[in-house]
This record gives structure tokens, C-alpha cells and sequence, in this order.
């Protein structure tokens, strides 16, 4: 296994200790701990991904399962926010419903041979999602909660529009399955 794959199968693992320190009561420092988790397997996506282009490993396996340990990761983190009370249901179950509409999408459209790339939208969305649960896990209050609030609603935004041009820009996928 090639160092990217390596770092995707990483954050997966990592998956299960940030919910752990998230939810769980275990030292005083839990939240920071979960925070310190949560920046590792944000920066690992980004050198995953750095890593695999540069040194020409992009694998099947690691354009199948970048983006699945990301939505996990995003996924496990806003479901945690929104059990503390830190994020609206609403809101989360937008972000996850996106998530599956385009994951199904992909699936249709590599089903059919094309292969759909990342978008600006989309890499917006991921990096207001990601700054958003930084900023609520870290719950420093003062500015930093008005902070907080202003990126839900960014992020929000942005997985509405990155859905809509993600849908606009590959309608042809729609028309394949009759």
C-alpha cells in the first residue's frame, strides 16, 4: 500500500477515537484531544491527496476512498456537534443528504464510464465544513462562537450551490438511466 492510501486508511481509524473524545468523558482535555484528531485527518486529506498527484499513485482504491474517509470524517464530526447541541439537525441532515445525492451520482456516472473531478464549489464546501467544525469543536466562546455561526450557514450555503452546480454540470449522468 502506497503512502496515500495509507494516509486515507489512517483517517479512517481515526474516525472512531475523535467520536470517542467528542461524546465521551474520559479526561478534562477530551474536547481538545478530539480537535487535535479532527486537524490531523483534515491535513491528511489534504497530503493524501498532494502526495498521490505528485509522485503519480493515484490508485482505484484511493479515488473510492479519499472521499468516503472525508464524508465519514465530516459526517461523524457534524452528527457529534449536533448531539452536544452545537449544531442544528436541520442543517446536518442537509449536508449528509448532499453528501449521498452526489455519492450516488458518481456511482451512476462511473457506471457509465465517466469520471466526475472535484469542483471549486465542491473544495469550498469541504473547506467551510472543515473550518466550521474546527471552530465548534474548539467552542473558545466570544467572537469566535459569532465566528462559528457565520460558517455553519457559509457552509450550508455552499453544499446547496456546490450541489446545484454539481448537478447542472453533469446532467447528462441523469440521462443515462431511462
Amino acid at each position: 500500500m502506497n503512502v496515500p492510501n495509507t494516509l486515507t486508511v489512517l483517517r479512517v481509524i481515526m474516525i472512531p477515537f475523535f467520536v470517542l473524545f467528542m461524546l465521551g468523558d474520559i479526561t478534562s482535555v477530551d474536547k481538545y484531544i478530539a480537535l487535535g484528531i479532527f486537524i490531523a485527518a483534515s491535513l491528511t486529506d489534504t497530503l493524501d491527496g498532494y502526495l498521490a498527484r505528485k509522485n503519480n499513485q493515484v490508485t482505484n482504491f484511493g479515488k473510492f476512498m479519499d472521499p468516503l474517509a472525508d464524508k465519514l470524517l465530516v459526517c461523524a464530526a457534524m452528527i457529534c456537534l449536533m448531539d452536544l447541541d452545537r449544531l442544528p439537525s436541520w442543517i446536518v441532515i442537509i449536508i449528509i443528504s448532499r453528501e449521498f445525492i452526489i455519492s450516488g451520482f458518481r456511482l451512476i456516472a462511473a457506471d457509465n464510464g465517466i469520471v466526475i473531478a472535484a469542483s471549486w464549489w465542491g473544495k469550498a464546501k469541504t473547506i467551510s465544513q472543515m473550518i466550521m467544525i474546527i471552530l465548534l469543536v474548539a467552542d473558545f466562546g466570544g467572537v469566535f462562537d459569532m465566528i462559528g455561526q457565520v460558517m455553519i450557514y457559509l457552509a450550508l450555503v455552499l453544499t446547496v450551490v456546490s450541489l446545484v452546480d454539481y448537478i447542472a454540470k453533469n446532467k447528462q449522468v441523469l440521462k443515462m438511466q431511462n
